[in-house]
């Protein structure tokens, strides 16, 4: 009976103190929220651990600010079209043991053709700790608010394709890409937000508020 009750209220503690924290961003005129870990439309082809619903959980401060950053690029035309945000660690575990998984020919040919899934991790393009999972990480692009279907503009590569090509700086892709990269990198700067150089979607806050605490809670 006492192993009952304090099982009821571990669980109940750890619901409690994980949504306070943070802030949900829907879809609304220029936000678009796209969660691929949601769906089978990501590096692993299969639906992550922890992920139940189409929501973008960020911590209240970046949720803010990346609220600016919308409006700031409103005035110019775009707005944010969001891939991911809060990600469960144990979406991260999940990656971990994909890693490990047969190879999915379709999936590497789309995502990571020119590389082996044991160097992903040592390449640092996935991690077995995410800034994702501290809530003040977001997988984002821009498209454009005068098009009638929302779709992310060119960036010279798809989102999470593992390569070379995918680092912000790299000038191997078209101008238009490079051009599209550096209006996303400037917005995001302007409000705090710092961008990892290997993936042009990956932007952190630069001063995170929970630099050393890691949530495990569902995206539902």
């Amino acid at each position: 009976m006492y192993k009952f009750i304090f099982l009821i209220l571990a669980v109940a503690t750890v619901r409690a103190e994980t949504h306070p924290n943070f802030s949900v961003i829907e879809t609304h005129d220029n936000i678009k929220v796209d969660m691929k870990y949601n769906t089978i439309e990501n590096f692993t082809s299969e639906k992550v651990d922890g992920y139940f619903a189409n929501k973008c959980f960020l911590l209240k401060d970046a949720a803010k600010k990346l609220e600016s950053v919308a409006s700031d690029l409103k005035k110019k035309g775009y707005g944010l079209y969001l891939f991911d945000c809060y990600r469960p660690q144990k979406g991260v575990d999940h990656f971990v043991r994909w890693s490990k998984s047969p190879v999915k020919p379709k999936a590497k040919k789309k995502y990571y053709p020119n590389l082996p899934k044991s160097k992903l991790f040592n390449l640092g393009y996935i991690a077995k700790r995410s800034g994702h999972s501290r809530g003040s990480t977001v997988d984002l692009s821009i498209y454009k608010l005068d098009e009638s279907i929302i779709t992310p503009v060119d960036m010279g590569t798809p989102f999470d394709f593992f390569s070379p090509l995918s680092h912000t700086a790299n000038e191997s892709i078209p101008a238009d890409a490079i051009k599209n990269r550096l209006i996303l990198k400037n917005a995001m700067e302007d409000h705090g937000f710092v961008n990892y150089r290997r993936e042009w979607w990956h932007y952190s806050l630069k001063n995170e508020p929970n630099p050393k605490k890691y949530y495990n809670f569902d995206v539902k």
